[in-house]
């Protein structure tokens, strides 16, 4: 007869949150990595000092280097979609502009305080093994169509006059990965500046 499950599922459950916030720190240490050096220069080694376990433990975790660039990228991708889902959920109803200005203000949010890295891994990618280009050429493809569907329903309805959405789409991206370069997370007096380039960006949108 087993006696007090309750108390004696505690315990297992504080060891599963153990090693989960383990993990995703090495997963964000990775990320921080990958974004300065690229793939090729991205060591198991470094990961480990960086989140300060032995190297062994990182294996412990992730087998080779490239199952844990996986799971950088689905981390990454998962929690970025995510977050771009609720802005437009909270806009729903509203104007194609007012759901385009969502998606725009939280991906510059993502870029600039949430994943500063990611606008420059992505910005100047160097070349990926092929077993990681599949994938992020889905991440892209999964990414882009939460923006088009709204650029396409703005076009619809003649709120949106950009005679190539597609380029729009990339020129949109353009700059707000570069502001992730440029505007610091930690600065609040760059509020009004982040606005500002909301606002330029919806200007390879919106009817003058």
């Amino acid at each position: 007869m087993t006696a007090y499950p309750v108390e004696e599922a505690a315990p297992a459950g504080r060891a599963a949150r153990r090693r989960d916030r383990r993990k995703a720190e090495m997963i964000a240490a990775a990320l921080q990595i990958l974004s300065s050096s690229g793939y090729q220069g991205m060591r198991f080694e470094d990961v480990a000092e960086r989140t300060d376990i032995a190297k062994a433990t990182l294996y412990h975790y992730f087998p080779s280097k490239d199952a844990l660039v996986s799971a950088v990228l689905e981390t990454l991708t998962s929690d970025v979609l995510t977050r771009l889902r609720e802005a437009l959920d909270a806009a729903a109803g509203r104007s194609a502009t007012d759901q385009l200005r969502a998606l725009v203000a939280e991906q510059l949010h993502v870029l600039t305080v949430l994943y500063p890295e990611a606008g420059k891994l992505f910005s100047f990618p160097a070349p990926w093994p092929s077993e990681h280009t599949e994938a992020i050429k889905t991440m892209r493809r999964r990414h882009d169509r939460i923006f088009r569907e709204v650029i396409d329903r703005g076009i619809a309805s003649r709120e949106f006059d950009c005679p190539d959405p597609s380029v729009a789409l990339h020129c949109l991206h353009g700059i707000l990965n570069h502001a992730s370069i440029w505007l610091r997370p930690d600065a609040d007096s760059q509020g009004r500046t982040r606005e500002a380039v909301v606002g330029e960006s919806m200007r390879l949108f919106v009817r003058a």
